[in-house]
């Protein structure tokens, strides 16, 4: 059995899902849930407001939607990863985030166990091949 080890775009993802159905979408989004946590925690070592932190994710190849991200954000700060504070920049007010010491604490431990997870996948797919 061999599998794609390639990167693959977002638009040929698209392209991919509607050929693959709802399976294929339902395991993608289940995948990338995980790794939107990892990358927001990494992105948040420097502080962000939401804007910013969408736009260096997106940057970076991870688009993420202001209907996924603020919740997760949220759901961070109440696990006491993230700490966040209003303040006025270019005459509006912006909710600033980053990561808490906790935060940090907990994304060097995911990032360890990424890697761990990354470098084993790798593996049993080469062995596949």
């Amino acid at each position: 059995m061999s599998y794609p080890t390639q990167t693959v775009s977002s638009s040929a993802i698209s392209g991919e899902e509607s050929a693959g159905g709802e399976l294929f979408e339902s395991l993608r989004l289940e995948l990338r849930r995980g790794c939107l946590v990892l990358a927001v925690l990494a992105q948040l070592e420097q502080e962000h407001y939401g804007y910013t932190l969408r736009k260096s994710l997106a940057e970076a190849g991870l688009e993420i939607e202001e209907s996924t991200l603020y919740p997760l954000l949220r759901r961070l700060e109440t696990q006491g990863l993230l700490t966040s504070e209003w303040r006025e920049e270019d005459r509006r007010k912006k909710r600033f985030y980053r990561l808490s010491p906790e935060g940090a604490r907990i994304f060097r431990l995911l990032l360890a166990e990424w890697n761990r997870i990354n470098d084993s996948i790798t593996r049993i797919v080469q062995k596949e091949r």
